[in-house]
């Protein structure tokens, strides 16, 4: 099958745009301290925590390759500071009630993610109204976490830590039993289930990221403190035994994102990583995926796998096959390319998904921050005491 492979622009330049796109013109900000995000990110009030969540890692991979890799030793830590008043914007916005007037119950001004945090979806009610997903919270989780790896700064860790201790119950059904199961949606406050079955990753997406946490936390000499909560996720990951790899082009990127973590210290995640090869394997070169109408396929779902192949590809010391499947991540980005420069009028993305498929297009361009060890070297996770 004969790939794609051209770009019309340098990866970072394109990466730009991309974030300029969603966030306005980043270079001309006169004072980073004082940006105001505009409320362009597709949700509630102008946020999403989604895109959000994945605007923050943009951030401080622009601030690790402008900074830190030399391209630009003149710029300022602007984007550093544009992430953290990123941090800061979704906090006051979806850590308050729809009408803002007040915290998510359980929230304090201490603890302002006390009571979570909302999906900032646009509808107030309804199966696909407002309300609180794992996987979302899991990845702003993940987001706070790299600022602390990035900055150096223990508040925003801390705050993931806040954030993860207040949630944690509400998501999981017979949390001390033996076989726990959890919930995929909970309402705006935590108080009842929106939707009761379980996510296909979120018992991986929590053990992966509440990991992270405590690996920081333990760093800073702040102890093990989500070790309950992380055996909570193994039991939850034992009960479900091997792993479905689905044939969704993002829920099998951010499983192989999940994945590249650990895929190369602890079973479950080498054996989870080879089963997405083989799903990669089938719909790309067996069933052709990249040969149908781009038309009817969705760019943001795409780019989610082109990330996590190339975090995977990354991750691995030996030069497996997950090297040689670089190339569909290639391909993947450089078929859409051409319509992302034209993304704004063109109408092949509905109006409604273009901040998420922008911020996710400059993620698959760079994954930067999303990768393990690309902000610094990641401390030590303690050894498993739940089984």
């Amino acid at each position: 099958m004969a790939l794609p492979t051209s770009s019309p622009s340098p990866r970072l330049d394109r990466f730009e745009q991309a974030m300029n796109s969603l966030y306005g013109s980043l270079v001309s900000i006169e004072n980073p301290a004082e940006w105001t995000p505009p409320p362009k990110s597709g949700g509630h009030r102008g946020r999403y925590l989604w895109t959000d969540a994945f605007g923050v890692v943009n951030f401080l991979t622009m601030h690790h390759e402008y900074n830190i890799c030399g391209i630009d030793k003149n710029i300022d830590n602007r984007y550093l500071v544009l992430a953290d008043r990123l941090v800061q914007t979704v906090h006051d916005v979806l850590g308050r009630t729809r009408d803002g007037r007040s915290r998510l119950p359980g929230a304090t001004d201490a603890n302002p993610l006390g009571g979570g945090l909302r999906i900032g979806k646009l509808e107030d009610r309804g199966s696909d109204g407002d309300g609180q997903y794992h996987h979302y919270l899991t990845v702003w989780m993940f987001a706070l976490n790299r600022m602390t790896r990035a900055s150096g700064e223990m508040k925003y860790n801390r705050q993931a830590i806040q954030l993860a201790k207040a949630v944690h119950p509400k998501f999981f059904i017979d949390r001390a039993a033996a076989e726990p199961r959890m919930i995929w949606k909970m309402n705006m406050d935590l108080t009842a289930p929106m939707v009761r079955s379980e996510g296909n990753l979120d018992p991986i997406d929590g053990y992966v990221v509440f990991r992270l946490l405590q690996a920081s936390s333990m760093e800073a000499g702040d102890g093990e403190v989500l070790a309950q909560e992380i055996g909570d996720y193994r039991r939850a990951m034992n009960r479900k035994g091997e792993h479905f790899v689905s044939s969704d082009p993002l829920d099998l990127g951010m499983t192989l994102w999940t994945a590249h973590w650990f895929s190369e210290q602890e079973y479950w995640a080498t054996n989870l990583a080879e089963k997405c090869f083989e799903q990669i394997y089938n719909l790309f070169e067996i069933n052709r995926y990249l040969e149908r109408n781009i038309k009817f396929r969705l760019a943001f779902r795409e780019f989610g796998t082109s990330m996590g192949i190339q975090c995977q590809s990354e991750a691995n010391t030996e030069k497996d096959r997950s090297v040689n499947l670089k190339c569909y991540s290639d391909a993947i980005v450089a078929a859409w390319d051409p319509y992302m420069e034209l993304s704004i009028s063109d109408g092949l993305t509905p109006e409604d998904l273009r901040p998420i498929t922008r911020v996710m297009y400059a993620s698959a361009l760079i994954p930067g921050a999303f990768r393990a060890g690309y902000l610094a070297k990641e401390p030590a996770t303690a050894p498993e005491k739940h089984k």
